[in-house]
């Protein structure tokens, strides 16, 4: 075995990322070395993070091996969904993993140790580029478990990012009696509409916020059975509010970071008996954990990756040297940008 130089992204202050070389040891016994085929930007997590946005009191992600308890303090590395090949392997690891494709929450880098707990192993049906989905799909399943949708439910879904898109689309395979989403962009509503959405409206037009009012609203004690709140803006929390039905259900499942927003609480929601509900992945909802763990939740997601084939939602493959640029064009947004995943095989190729 040898030693290899990584290329790894780090944010090196808010607004900036650079790339750093940095030579790996030799797996130790219990370690195995992986080449990065791709990995993919989580636009809202990532995004704070690089607008230095994310509060100083909370680590990167504890229950993230790769992160574990590192403060927010710059410079940093993040991410967490790559996909890599095993191509070396400590004294202690089966010889079985040697080129074995695997997904690992992870960093962005060329090349990563791991422990072989920290991989989940690719299913044979499914692609290097597909399973860079899996921490955003299992999200998105997660979100469903904690919404907990019934039949003839109105459902609004708010924001139509990667993970806004997945929960639509799972949510298209339920017999719901509305399902609505809200986004900006009219590129993502139009994809929303594509893969199961019932209609879609622009949060910014008097016009479509007057629709969605009428749809979901009818009489004055209806609204939304569930509203899931994916957009990341927190100023969405009140439309939310407004929209939700009488016993309702809120699931909140953006991450704000530090951004704050004033909540109509005296309105709607002091009335009409509102479950505020904060869904974060890291964990089950204590209802479930008794038949629900995390292994079972990633099967679940696998099977949703082969059902909706979410790489349909790559809008640009970059190389990691062009780091700068795909933030900044996440940063800047725009219709053209969905899923930005960095192509490792690409930098090899050239």
């Amino acid at each position: 075995m040898s030693s290899i130089t990584a290329r790894q992204l780090w944010f090196s202050k808010p607004g900036t990322v650079e790339l750093r070389e940095q030579t790996l040891p030799e797996p130790q016994a219990d370690q195995l070395l992986l080449r990065s085929l791709y990995s993919g930007i989580s636009a809202g997590t990532e995004l704070l993070v690089y607008h230095g946005q994310v509060p100083e009191t909370l680590s990167l992600d504890a229950s993230l091996a790769a992160l574990g308890d590192e403060q927010i303090s710059y410079p940093l590395q993040y991410g967490y969904a790559s996909v890599g090949c095993v191509e070396q392997i400590g004294s202690n690891i089966d010889s079985a993993w040697l080129g074995r494709k695997a997904f690992c929450f992870q960093p962005h880098a060329s090349h990563f140790l791991a422990t072989a707990d920290a991989l989940i192993p690719l299913p044979d049906d499914i692609s290097a580029e597909a399973a860079v989905f899996l921490a955003n799909m299992e999200t998105a399943v997660n979100l469903l478990l904690d919404a907990r949708p019934q039949l003839g439910d109105k459902v609004l879904v708010m924001g139509q990012g990667i993970v806004g898109l997945l929960v639509t689309q799972i949510l298209s395979q339920f017999p719901l009696a509305e399902l609505c989403v809200v986004d900006p962009l009219a590129q993502r509503r139009r994809l929303a509409e594509t893969i199961g959405a019932t209609a879609s409206f622009d949060p910014n037009d008097d016009d479509d916020r007057k629709r969605l009012q009428q749809l979901l609203q009818p009489e004055e004690s209806a609204g939304a059975d569930i509203v899931l709140e994916l957009s990341g803006v927190p100023e969405a929390l009140n439309q939310a509010l407004s929209l939700c039905a009488y016993s309702g259900r809120l699931v909140v499942g953006s991450w704000y970071g530090n951004k704050q927003a004033d909540l109509a609480l005296g309105e709607r929601f002091h009335r009409n008996r509102i479950e505020l509900i904060s869904s974060q992945v890291s964990s089950i909802a204590p209802a479930l954990s008794g038949r629900w763990d995390k292994a079972r939740r990633f099967q679940v997601a696998w099977d949703m990756i082969r059902k909706c084939q979410p790489e349909q939602f790559i809008s640009h493959r970059l190389p990691l040297d062009k780091a700068a640029e795909a933030y900044a064009m996440l940063d800047k947004g725009g219709d053209d940008v969905m899923q930005i995943v960095f192509d490792y095989e690409s930098e090899q190729a050239q």
